[in-house]
């Protein structure tokens, strides 16, 4: 699968560094599934008990299965026809146009990227932690605690905390940059074990709720009723839950560079990883249900120290010690997402670097092992660093930017692709266009028109991201300062 350039370097194209086609459809979907289960569900099913005031919490898992397909559809399509590393970020300069606006949406999709994937990672890594203070309470001992407050974004506060768990987490963002930076390979075979274990945690902890299971607990008397807030604050706050849980099935477009028949791969392990999860997340909040009272579990989601809701459940049930193996069940799959996070990632700098629409640095490849150096590090001593803060009410904030400078407009740019290139070949085509498209706009909508404020102060982090593609093109005189027409890309 390599070539080679007249000076015989493996691992470069045209002068391009390049990457090795080396994952299959087995590990690439254990890497979309080690990305979507994480610790989310684990932590945020008393967030969505509490939205949805019950077990209608199950309508919130079921519809944001229903967005995560459609979405789905629509990275199947883009990923088997532009198979290359960054994903999105070839898709919106392909779409909209490399010279012009396509450059500026692809800049600003890899700008918002170097902030909200290492506070995803360190999410995973905090989440981690708090789950090991289940089981060695004197990590939860706090050392040192301050907060910082940003007039300019209204009442945005972030508080930093020094405790054992926060070490704990710095060490885990830490070790997952260690495992990801080697050949995608091992990335690959890597997954393949983490994914046993996340399978073996969720298919516990679904065994030990479903056979203690008492229908009088799970589902009381008129529990099919909306609560009294309606549809739109109900069911928006438990899509944008649902929504944070789901994210990670197009985790293997990242690497579309290294997947093997990437035209077969990709959609094949976005879509088995979508209905494998969903049937999980359902059976788990059946399971938990089952064995606690939805009061019970929604009461956890005001306390950050004491959501340990599948620990509990497996104490409810077995004792201490079983409490004791969910929690280092959870932080095993806490980890499988961390990792396979950084894995993805770390090629969409590369790739917009490549492409001499970001920092030089970050096309480095490492010359035996071929794989991105600079943006492994970059982004996993990032996660390592966030993880001082307490990332819980920066969920939110990080759903709203994402919709809105990458699911949207990918989602809308997938009809003006098909539009303005209706000869373009295209592997796979998604199923009923344009419904897909459709339902996902409509999804999306509807967790922005619920979360008003933060599109505010989203619109002025997208704001900071034109100002420095700005300031880098006048710099360089590219789009749209360019000399003459026949200016190239950079």
């Amino acid at each position: 699968m390599q070539t080679s350039t007249p000076n015989g370097f493996p691992g470069q194209e045209n002068g391009r560094p390049r990457l090795e086609r080396r994952l299959t459809l087995l590990p690439a979907t254990a890497l979309n599934m080690v990305d979507m289960i994480g610790v989310g569900p684990f932590t945020t099913l008393p967030l969505m008990v509490a939205a949805m005031h019950g077990p209608q919490a199950l309508f919130g898992w079921i519809a944001g299965a229903a967005l995560a397909f459609s979405d789905g559809l629509i990275w199947a399509e883009l990923g088997a026809a532009m198979p290359r590393a960054g994903g999105s970020y070839e898709y919106l300069k392909e779409i909209y146009g490399p010279r012009k606006i396509g450059r500026l949406l692809s800049f600003l999709f890899v700008f918002q990227l170097v902030f909200s994937a290492p506070v995803s990672m360190a999410t995973g890594c905090i989440g981690l932690a708090g789950y090991a203070a289940y089981v060695a309470p004197a990590l939860a001992k706090v050392f040192w605690r301050s907060t910082i407050t940003f007039p300019l974004l209204g009442t945005v506060k972030l508080v930093i905390e020094i405790s054992g768990a926060t070490l704990l987490a710095m060490f885990t963002a830490s070790l997952a940059t260690l495992l990801v930076y080697r050949r995608i390979s091992g990335v690959g075979r890597i997954s393949k074990y983490l994914w046993v274990g996340v399978l073996g945690t969720l298919g516990f902890v679904i065994y030990l709720g479903l056979s203690h299971f008492q229908s009088a607990i799970a589902f009381p008397p008129g529990w099919t009723t909306l609560p009294a807030s309606g549809f739109g604050g109900a069911f928006a706050g438990a899509l944008l839950i649902a929504l944070y849980d789901y994210w990670g099935y197009y985790n293997i477009c990242f690497l579309g560079e290294e997947v093997v028949e990437p035209h077969k791969t990709i959609p094949r392990s976005m879509l088995l990883s979508i209905v494998a999860v969903a049937c999980l997340y359902v059976a788990m909040n059946i399971s938990v249900l089952g064995v606690m009272p939805a009061h019970d579990i929604a009461a956890m989601a005001r306390s950050t120290s004491h959501n340990f809701v599948v620990a509990k459940a497996a104490e409810i049930v077995y004792g201490p010690w079983a409490g004791r193996l969910v929690a280092l069940l959870v932080i095993w799959t806490a980890f499988a997402s961390v990792f396979s996070l950084l894995a993805g990632y770390s090629r969409i700098p590369f790739a917009a670097a490549r492409d001499g629409n970001f920092f030089a640095i970050f096309q480095r490849v490492h010359q035996r092992e071929h794989f991105p150096t600079a943006s492994v590090l970059l982004l996993g001593g990032l996660a390592c660093l966030f993880c001082i803060f307490q990332l819980r009410d920066l969920v939110s904030a990080l759903v709203v930017i994402r919709i809105m400078l990458l699911f949207l407009l990918q989602a809308v740019g997938a009809v003006v692709w098909r539009i303005l290139n209706p000869d373009q070949p295209r592997p796979f085509r998604m199923w009923l266009y344009p419904l897909p498209v459709l339902i996902t706009v409509a999804g999306f909508s509807l967790v922005l028109l619920d979360k008003l404020p933060l599109v505010g102060r989203g619109m002025l982090f997208a704001g900071l991201g034109v100002a420095a593609f700005l300031l880098r093109s006048l710099k360089k005189r590219e789009w749209p300062f360019e000399a003459g027409a026949g200016a190239g890309n950079g």
